[in-house]
């Protein structure tokens, strides 16, 4: 029940009042009374003690019993607020009063303190009856103890008796209270009711009015004057707040939407997302839409440049003019924009009319700044650019962040590539460190090197390395492809033709041969070279020396050669399709390249090296493979080797929408590629665990944490696994 009035309100005071102090009053003096009986109880149930156990020690020392048992009726009948009464001596009951026996659980219930000096206990039955229970040693204990039980029935009728009592005063007084309560609070409350009343008529559209003012100059006069000047004042800031709403709503949004946007950038993945959100959020806030972020490392030694999706990087002295025009910057400026021009900045900078600054400051540190082009007529308003710089100083965290996560990953990725790739060659497996070393060996040098490996494994990249580390680096390179010409047109194609030397050769011709004079020549599928040029070629091999087809001139040229195929040449030599003098001058050093399937460590190294370099052609943001597109691209056996590969990334960057490649990106061939069988393992359970060991962690590039998840454990059982099964990384020499 709601009480909506004042009047109702004090009477409900008073009748609260009344109430609770009567209540409080009744429970103290019940207290009292209640102690007061309690005492009085165990005084009287001290004296009948005494009395009985005197009056009971002759019967007991003379052990008559029957003179006992008649005692304690006697008492029992005399005294009605006596329960029971017993003597126990030694654990045996002498007497009792119980008419249906003595209950067992209530001998040992209650003894006496000491030989001299009985105990008091009050006893609850299951029946909800109290008892005081007095255990009294008679005759000092040596004629036993003797147990009598008051009932507390009469005790709490007189307490019964007492609280009628006090209810009944209590209600008395109550209602006197409320009468008079009553006759004072409505004289009181009918000037205050009339003053309510005419406040509740008042609202924004009604503020002309003046309440009467009572003659008496008492407290309910001076509320109304109160009330009249509180009227007047309203008025007055109803009509300030009017004109103040519309700026006050705007600045709300203007600050609502500055944390939010302050917020989101915190979720940012690196650099690149923090400046590109800011880019796109600022333009939604300023007129001019020409804006760019300029981002110093913590070195100053390079500067990113973030215009719209755009992302230059400047290194050195590139940009000492923008960095001295930057570190005068203070607070929102106008900056010069002769330091703020291409390659730098977008054209639409240099040739604007002015440029405001806003720097980006961590602990006093410039990180960088944000620049709006203002063209002729800008109508960038001060409140939207101090929003702006507000976003700027509270977001200068996050910049510190998204710039040291940003140089860490360009430090990583500087070391991933100067270990991992070769002359355009990517791997860092084993194998391939062993092929890098050899090339650094023999490319200073004029052998003839035969290059073999399966289709796809990058046989004219070996070609190439071999070409840029030797002394020929600064000439030709000229690839020949033996597969691309009949046999009919090789020859012209290798060593060039005369005018007229057959249909068609309308002038002379100059070959592969003389066009790669200093430099080298790559032969490209060597195996599939027809017989008769194995022999005007094994002649160049031997004296670098030849005549063009129709020709009689001898040419003499200068060039290394390199020759690759996917075949087996010496099977070839042995069916008789190659010839064995050309074999054997050709395979002077053996550089074989092992398939994909030979070195999966590479797989995630040349499959990101292919993701980053499509991604940056297609101007897409794409940072990594999902476990799964990884996992499926480790266990697809990759018959077409790094080409296959090089094409499934190609395909999967073009079709991905997100910021990474999922199993769906990739050709619809791989999931139903056959993975290579699983390998039985045999032998000791150690030996099985350390060789599963050994082969995840090959699989994932000994990336730890990888290899842990694909095993299914944690990482701190994986390197106790390590440590008691001695398992280390390989190195590489």
């Amino acid at each position: 029940m709601k009480l909506k009035s004042l009047r109702s309100k004090l009477l409900f005071f008073v009748f609260a009042l009344v109430i609770g102090s009567g209540v409080v009053i009744s429970l103290l003096e019940t207290n009292r009374f209640s102690k007061t009986l309690h005492e009085a109880a165990i005084t009287q149930g001290e004296y009948l003690a005494q009395e009985m156990a005197l009056e009971a020690t002759n019967t007991i020392l003379v052990n008559d019993l029957i003179a006992l048992q008649n005692l304690l009726q006697h008492h029992l009948l005399s005294n009605s607020s006596v329960a029971y009464i017993f003597i126990v001596k030694d654990g045996q009951i002498l007497a009792h009063t119980f008419s249906k026996g003595l209950p067992a659980d209530l001998i040992n219930i209650n003894f006496p303190l000491d030989a001299h000096h009985g105990n008091y206990k009050r006893i609850v039955t299951d029946g909800q009856e109290h008892y005081l229970d007095i255990a009294w040693p008679i005759f000092s204990g040596k004629a036993g103890v003797l147990r009598i039980g008051f009932s507390e029935k009469p005790y709490q009728k007189q307490m019964a008796a007492l609280w009628l009592q006090m209810i009944a005063i209590t209600l008395a007084i109550l209602f006197l209270a409320l009468a008079a309560s009553f006759l004072f609070i409505k004289r009181f409350t009918r000037p205050l009711t009339a003053l309510a009343q005419t406040a509740e008529s008042i609202n924004a559209g009604n503020l002309e009015f003046n309440l009467d003012e009572p003659p008496r100059p008492d407290e309910v006069g001076r509320v109304a004057a109160s009330f009249n000047h509180m009227v007047r004042r309203i008025k007055g800031y109803t009509l300030q707040l009017e004109k103040n709403t519309l700026e006050l709503d705007q600045a709300y949004r203007q600050t609502k939407n500055s944390f939010e946007i302050i917020q989101k950038i915190g979720a940012q993945a690196d650099l690149k997302g923090v400046c590109s959100y800011l880019i796109q959020k600022f333009q939604e806030i300023v007129a001019c839409s020409d804006l760019c972020l300029l981002i110093f490392s913590a070195h100053k030694d390079t500067l990113f440049v973030f215009s719209g999706d755009k992302i230059k990087t400047f290194k050195g002295d590139e940009f000492t003019a923008v960095l001295s025009a930057l570190r005068s910057l203070k607070g929102i400026s106008i900056v010069k924009n002769g330091a703020f021009k291409p390659p730098l900045m977008p054209d639409s900078f240099y040739s604007a009319e002015k440029i405001r600054g806003f720097p980006i400051r961590h602990e006093n540190q410039l990180l960088g700044a944000l620049l709006v082009s203002c063209p002729g007529g800008c109508q960038c308003e001060t409140k939207e650019l101090e929003v702006i710089d507000l976003i700027l100083n509270h977001s200068s965290g996050v910049f510190k962040r998204a710039l040291s996560h940003e140089e860490e990953m360009l430090q990583i990725q500087s070391g991933i590539d100067a270990t991992t790739e070769y002359c355009g060659i990517v791997g860092k497996d084993p194998q391939m460190q062993t092929m890098y070393k050899l090339i650094e060996d023999i490319a200073p040098t004029e052998t003839t090197v035969l290059i073999q490996g399966e289709s796809g494994t990058g046989k004219e990249l070996v070609a190439r390395a071999v070409h840029q580390k030797s002394l020929r680096h600064n000439q030709p390179f000229v690839v020949i492809n033996c597969s691309a010409y009949p046999a009919t047109l090789l020859e012209s194609e290798l060593f060039g033709h005369e005018k007229g030397a057959f249909t068609g050769a309308v002038r002379q011709k100059a070959g592969r041969f003389e066009l790669a004079h200093g430099g080298t020549v790559f032969l490209d599928e060597i195996g599939e070279i027809p017989a008769t040029a194995q022999i005007k070629l094994l002649r160049v091999l031997q004296t670098q020396k030849f005549e063009r087809v129709g020709g009689e001139q001898t040419q003499t040229v200068d060039v290394r050669i390199l020759a690759a195929t996917n075949k087996d040449l010496l099977q070839e030599v042995k069916n008789g399709n190659f010839r064995e003098d050309l074999f054997y001058r050709l395979n002077v050093i053996l550089i074989q390249l092992p398939p994909l399937t030979k070195r999966p460590n590479d797989i995630p190294l040349l499959a990101r090296y292919f993701m980053r370099r499509f991604a940056a052609e297609q101007s897409k943001n794409i940072n990594e493979f999902s476990p799964d597109a990884m996992r499926l691209l480790l266990d697809y056996p990759w018959p077409g080797n790094v080409r296959q590969l090089e094409n499934s990334i190609e395909h999967a960057v073009v079709l991905t929408k997100g910021n990474r490649i999922e199993v769906s990106d990739l050709p619809a061939d791989l999931p139903h590629a056959p993975a290579p069988a699983a390998q039985k393992f045999s032998g000791t359970m150690m030996e099985n665990e350390t060789k599963l060991l050994r082969e995840v962690l090959e699989e994932c590039s000994w990336n730890k944490k990888q290899a842990a998840r694909r095993l299914g454990i944690s990482r701190n059982t994986l390197y106790r696994k390590l440590k008691k099964y001695q398992i280390q990384p390989p190195t590489i020499h």
